[in-house]
């Protein structure tokens, strides 16, 4: 979803009443500027709208309203879709992750496998060093690949581009960054430029896509 796209007034106010009464003062009580309460407004419909929409196709066009999803927090603060709340019907515990930026919002939904999605900002330019920041928050597999990279324009996106799979990975997990820092784990590019996860907490690496 391009939130610069969304401009009806309208729409805007019948988003509003997919949401939550508990969601609503979340947004409108924010402490930023209206386009922030406006992306978090359309992150939220995103979500009901896009978990209503697979439910309804997974189960023989039996309308979903988006307005009837409960959702609840794990340990670590992920939010999640509270399926015990109905258990007269049997939908697929479908699993979602959401992620903005002021020009994007996006939205991944899987059946019973855990989901990551991360978007950031490509043209956003670094405070610091890339490799001193590489050096504090990477694997010494990645730093070692970002120094390889002559250009440096070149391996500021792949700073960001590493950094954008490595935070999908980690909401994947559903613990959080303090649960799951990045520096213990890497990311691994391939000749190809396919990439892949390289894990010394004994995780299954062979079953994450990225």
């Amino acid at each position: 979803m391009l939130p610069n796209e969304v401009k009806s007034e309208s729409l805007l106010k019948h988003y509003t009443q997919l949401l939550s009464q508990q969601e609503k003062y979340s947004i409108f009580g924010m402490q930023s500027d209206e386009l922030k309460k406006k992306n978090a407004l359309l992150a939220r419909t995103l979500v009901r709208t896009t978990v209503a929409r697979y439910q309804t196709n997974n189960n023989n066009d039996t309308v979903v309203d988006p307005r009837s999803l409960k959702f609840k927090k794990n340990l670590y603060g992920k939010p999640e879709v509270d399926w015990e709340v109905d258990t007269t019907t049997n939908y697929p515990k479908l699993k979602f992750n959401i992620s903005h930026t002021d020009s994007l919002i996006a939205c991944g939904v899987t059946v019973n496998v855990p989901v990551g999605i991360d978007v950031e900002d490509k043209t956003r330019k670094l405070r610091h060093n890339v490799i001193s920041l590489a050096k504090r928050f990477y694997s010494s597999q990645e730093v070692k690949f970002l120094s390889s990279i002559a250009d440096m324009e070149a391996q500021r996106k792949e700073f960001i581009k590493l950094w954008t799979l490595k935070e999908a990975y980690v909401k994947a997990l559903g613990k959080g960054f303090s649960a799951s820092p990045f520096n213990t784990f890497s990311i691994i590019r391939s000749e190809a430029g396919s990439y892949s996860l390289n894990s010394e907490a004994g995780e299954r690496v062979g079953e994450w896509k990225f």
